[in-house]
């Protein structure tokens, strides 16, 4: 049984965080970073059946076209994801009433929509990018067993190509779900292997007042390339999402609208166009 202390339930019996019971998600679930932009996709739903907000974690359940969808804000960076996916893996795999793991466990399908920067200057903004791998430089993985899922040959090429300062952590290389890909492809998407930051400025090359331990970092990830699979973009969720599902045995991928294009210092126009037109293309890929 597991112990009050490490699974925490709020007095209703819903998860601690996100304040959801069992009944009150799909298990199709699409992740958001920003609570704002829950509605930006249930705005487009037949109905909406259930809402529920604690801190920055906000859940709409509802339809589109006849399927059942949860959309879920995680907030910003892997420190939430960590909480995000183990309640979340929670609420299907354990019994909340005897705190057992269950003898059926219940894969659950998570999409990322989410905003990025591109590090490759054929990849303009306003286009989508699919993480075929997430490249974790955060560290926050480390706490698991995650020997068995990592993709080790293309770490250690990262390593040597970016002389790594391991001081800073072991980067992991986690794949996305091979389902997912094959359901949500199509020739206008770029795919390719998406950074994981744990930080906004510094951990992602950004220099205000405070110098940085490798600022040749950036230019070092735009020239890496493993087997075809080069360095596509860079943000803070992906990794922490593909590592953590693959684990508890959920199928995971990760969509970005790229609003900024790194390598020639560009941003969009109208990025809010940009998400907009992601979510409607994953909304449709899943409804078929």
């Amino acid at each position: 049984m597991i112990k009050d202390s490490e699974l925490i339930l709020n007095p209703d019996g819903s998860v601690y965080h996100l304040n959801l019971k069992p009944e009150q998600i799909a298990t199709t679930i699409l992740f958001v970073g920003d609570q704002d932009r829950v509605e930006k996709i249930t705005k487009h739903f037949d109905a909406v059946e259930f809402t529920v907000q604690k801190r920055e974690f906000k859940t709409q359940t509802g339809t589109y076209k006849g399927k059942r969808i949860s959309v879920i804000s995680t907030g910003i960076g892997p420190d939430n994801i960590d909480i995000v996916l183990n309640e979340l893996d929670a609420l299907v795999n354990i019994d909340l009433k005897t705190r057992k793991i269950k003898d059926t466990l219940t894969a659950l399908r998570i999409i990322r929509i989410g905003t990025s920067g591109s590090l490759q200057a054929d990849i303009p903004v306003d286009h989508f990018v699919m993480a075929q791998y997430g490249l974790g430089l955060d560290n926050m993985l480390r706490s698991y067993l995650i020997d068995s899922i990592s993709e080790t040959r293309l770490e250690k090429a990262f390593i040597e190509h970016t002389h790594w300062d391991l001081k800073k952590g072991t980067p992991y290389v986690i794949g996305c779900s091979t389902e997912l890909e094959q359901l949500i492809a199509s020739e206008q998407i770029h795919k390719g292997i998406t950074a994981t930051a744990g930080g906004f400025y510094g951990p992602q090359g950004r220099v205000l007042r405070l110098g940085i331990q490798d600022s040749a970092l950036n230019s070092k990830m735009d020239s890496f390339s493993f087997e075809g699979h080069r360095i596509t973009n860079l943000e803070m969720e992906t990794s922490a999402i593909y590592g953590l599902g693959k684990l508890l045995g959920h199928h995971c991928l990760s969509m970005n609208a790229i609003i900024a294009n790194r390598a020639n210092g560009t941003f969009s126009q109208d990025p809010y166009k940009a998400v907009d037109e992601l979510i409607l293309y994953t909304l449709n890929k899943l409804a078929q």
